[in-house]
């Protein structure tokens, strides 16, 4: 069966995009409803500083279509710590402020790790285990984005597989790429594009 490709960018609200993506005097709180008829996935960054209110969870699911999906940054008091297996309060914390009501638009949860956070594979399976596989009835996904070379072994590969998370695929000039299919859905992040491409990459990198 084919697949369905999501297009996104990370986050909606910038103020270079006033009057540039967004038309002229369009009103602020419209800004997500009409970056959502352009694209069909956008990147939550604000949760990795703090929690939001159930009520700007379920806000945030009416401004968009059906077919929509938000992926979430998990909070950084759950990937920032020296030992992960430490996490399940912070874990629970993040998973149950609310992101349940976004429903079927909620898309893959993205931990994201420090480019200092070196691989130990025993305290890593232990975080891996920390990871729900449902929220108030709704199902999760998670996708680890790794940011140390330490990462690159085929233990890490063989831990993210058999706990059913997808590596990110993350286009950057310093962290290592790591290209191997471990869940059933991809999560790629490209951070080089460049001014003078339209598209940021050309057709031929894309």
């Amino acid at each position: 069966m084919a697949g369905k490709t999501y297009v996104g960018v990370g986050g909606w609200t910038y103020e270079p995009w006033r009057d540039n993506f967004y038309p002229k005097g369009l009103p602020h709180a419209r800004e997500l409803q009409y970056a959502a008829e352009h694209l069909t996935a956008i990147e939550i960054n604000g949760t990795f500083y703090g929690t939001q209110k159930r009520e700007t969870w379920m806000k945030w699911a009416d401004a968009v279509p059906d077919g929509f999906v938000f992926t979430v940054k998990a909070s950084r008091f759950c990937t920032n710590r020296r030992v992960l297996a430490e996490g399940a309060e912070s874990i629970a914390k993040f998973t149950g402020q609310g992101i349940a009501e976004l429903g079927p638009k909620l898309g893959p949860i993205l931990w994201q790790f420090a480019n200092t956070k070196k691989f130990d594979p025993a305290d890593f399976e232990a975080f891996l285990k920390l990871l729900p596989g449902d929220i108030e009835g709704v199902k999760l996904r998670h996708a680890l984005e790794v940011r140390h070379d330490s990462f690159v072994c085929p233990e890490f590969v063989a831990l993210a597989r058999d706990h059913g998370c997808a590596i990110v695929f993350a286009d950057h000039a310093t962290y290592p790429v790591i290209a191997d299919i471990s869940a059933p859905f991809v999560y790629a992040r490209l951070q080089q594009s460049r001014a003078d491409e339209a598209t940021g990459y050309s057709g031929a990198e894309l």
